[in-house]
Order: C-alpha cells, then structure tokens, then sequence
C-alpha cells in the first residue's frame, strides 16, 4: 500500500510505537507489500500518467455537494491510510473502522485525531503523527515579520501564499482524507500542485471526489470557493511503484462560479532543475497535533540532501504533522508580499529524525508532468 508511504518513515518505527525491539537498528529500505525502490531509478520524459476526475458539470457538482461542513471536519490525514488494521481491509486500501488504540490517540498506534488505528508494522516510514514540541511557537505568532528559520509556526503575515495554499479534500476506498496543496501560475489557469500521494495510490486507485480549497481557515473555512478536480496526473515511476523521488501530482480544477482559480486567488510561480541547498520556506495544513488543520502553518530553513541516500528528495527542518503532504517550498520568497517560487513540496519523514521533512527534486520529470497538466 502506497498512499501513507509519503510523510512516514523508512526507518523502524518509534518507541512507543512497536515496542523496543528495532530501537537503535539502521534506516532500512525495503517494505514488506513492495520491493524497493533504486533511488537512480528516473522517468523518461514525457512519462505521466493521466485520469480524468469529474467531467461534466453535473459531476463536480456532485462533488462539491459531497463535501458538506460535517465531512470537512471528519475527514483525517492521507497518511493514516496505511495504518489501519489489515485484518478488517483484507490487504485493501480502506479505513476498515475504529479499532485499537491509546488513550490518547498516540499510544501503541497512530495519534490521528479523532481515530484509533493498528498500524502495519511491515511499513518503512513511520507515522508523521507523533506530537511534535512547539519551539517557542507562541512567540512566532506575536512576531512582525516571519522568522527565516522555524520548524513549525502559524502563518500569520497574510499575503499572496494565504490565498493561493489551501487543503485538499478527497476519498478513497469510501474513506474521507485530508491534504495540502498550491496553485501555480499555468496556462489554463486552473493548475494545482500537491504531493503524489494525494492524488494517485501509487500503482492503486486514483482519489475520488478530489476538491480544493485555497485559503482555508476556521473563521471562513472557504473564502474563495471550492474547486473540483477535472484531470489529475502523476509521473511514471508513482503511479507504477510509489517511487519517492516522484512523488508530485498535478490537478486541472474546474472553474467555480465560472471562474478560473488563478482568477480568484493569484498563482506562484513554479521552477525545474534548481540548485539544490538554498533557504526554503515551505508552507501546508498539518491536522495531527498539535496542529489542527485549521491554520495555514509555515517552516524556514536551509535545505540539505538525504543522508540515507535513499531518494534525490531534499531535507527542511520542520515539525509539521500529516495533513502538511503536499503543501508548497518555496525558494526566492518574499514574506512581505507572499509570494516565491515553488521548487518542492511536502512528501514524507524518517522515524529517527522526526524534526525533518523531506521533498521531491523538481527535475525533468516533473518539468513533463506541469507541461501535460497546464494544458489540460
């Protein structure tokens, strides 16, 4: 299973979690249900893949009626996806229900909120989930300018990045599921970018009732309206074997209200092949705590490679929880206008560095997939 392998981990799993029995053993690479992966493993270009979302305009109203206030705020983090007892989804994809967990939703299980899950033991990444400290959290949000260096503060500086990062509502296998996502200037207009894991269950099913919400937050919980998808992609090697370094989706919305959601709330601009290191800022909608998903939450730093060497994806240092896959970096970002230029996005974490995320390298491949999805 593939859509939770993003944003968990490819070293054993924490204590707490599994017991002491893999505590101090080396990051491993293999997973149980798929073999691994070679991290030199790339796409030849023009390698996307394509589905068609919600068609006709009785579709995405379909869609959109789907979502009603009470389903926003059931729905929980795509990486819990994975999690759940295989026991009660007979090896599918599907939340097969409530069932074991701690008293308060960390011990011996997930921690999502609202939901007690046994997790698969055989995964190579471990849960997001795990309640990160808030390092001086409170002074970030009495702060005037935003700090180039954070590992997890609410956005509160406004600008073009609180309307154009919004979350990502979906279902897959009957289950409601949370995410992250950016839109991007592109020639339809209608382009967003999220993590591939939000899009497509790796060599599985694609996600149903896929709708994006730019500019979420309590008070409005959709300021700019709501936008069904149209046609998703992803690249090759996600779609094939869930392939980390690959793990970008692209979706074509449809307008809302007749109009375009570059229209309505702007765009950032979108780069391929950057320089690798660099100061980042990267941006999303985590939903475990001690977030809620209902703030737009920001990390800052210097990026650095993988020490595993297991992916060509980059390293921030940041404490956002699951619900943040998919949400956008951005390099050259101005934090009085909000605006900058996305080069990578939140994808997954390793179990014994829980303060880092790590992001897929916009290369070739990715540079194919944007110029199939903006002319959807």
């Amino acid at each position: 299973m593939t859509l939770s392998t993003p944003l968990l981990a490819a070293a054993p799993l924490l204590a707490g979690l599994i017991g002491p029995a893999l505590l101090g053993a080396a990051p491993v690479r293999q997973q149980a249900d798929r073999p691994a992966i070679a991290p030199a493993q790339r796409a030849t270009r023009g390698d996307v893949i394509e589905h068609v979302a919600a068609r006709t305009l009785a579709d995405q109203r379909r869609v959109l009626d789907y979502w009603t206030p009470e389903r926003m705020a059931k729905a929980v983090p795509i990486d819990l996806l994975d999690l759940v007892d295989d026991s009660l989804t007979k090896g599918g994809l599907g939340k097969g229900g409530i069932v074991k967990g701690g008293d308060n939703l960390l011990d011996g299980v997930t921690g999502r909120a609202g939901v007690q899950a046994t997790p698969d033991l055989s995964a190579r990444k471990a849960d997001l989930s795990i309640p990160p400290k808030l390092h001086g959290q409170a002074r970030h949000l009495a702060a005037s300018r935003p700090d180039t260096s954070t590992v997890g503060s609410r956005w509160i500086t406004g600008g073009l990045v609180a309307r154009t990062t919004g979350r990502v509502f979906m279902t897959v296998a009957g289950s409601d599921f949370v995410c992250s996502a950016s839109t991007v200037r592109s020639a339809n207009k209608d382009l967003v970018v999220t993590a591939g894991h939000c899009v497509k269950d790796g060599a599985g099913e694609w996600a149903a009732n896929w709708t994006f919400v730019p500019g979420y937050n309590l008070d409005g919980p959709h300021p700019y309206g709501q936008y069904a998808a149209r046609r998703m992609f992803v690249a090759g090697p996600w779609s094939r074997s869930a392939d980390d370094n690959y793990d970008v989706g692209m979706v074509a919305l449809a307008t809302s209200r007749g109009r375009h959601v570059a229209d309505v709330v702007g765009t950032q601009e979108i780069a391929f092949n950057p320089a690798r290191g660099g100061q980042a800022f990267g941006f999303g909608y985590p939903a475990d705590p001690p977030y809620s998903g209902d703030h737009l939450v920001y990390c800052a730093g210097r990026l650095k490679d993988d020490p595993y060497g297991q992916t060509r994806d980059q390293g921030l240092g940041c404490d956002m929880t699951a619900g943040s896959s998919g949400g956008p970096w951005m390099t050259r970002f101005d934090s009085s206008s909000g605006k900058g230029t996305i080069t990578s996005l939140s994808s997954f974490k390793y179990s014994d560095d829980r303060r880092t995320m790590y992001g897929p390298y916009f290369g070739d491949s990715v540079k194919a997939l944007f110029g199939k999805a903006q002319h959807a």
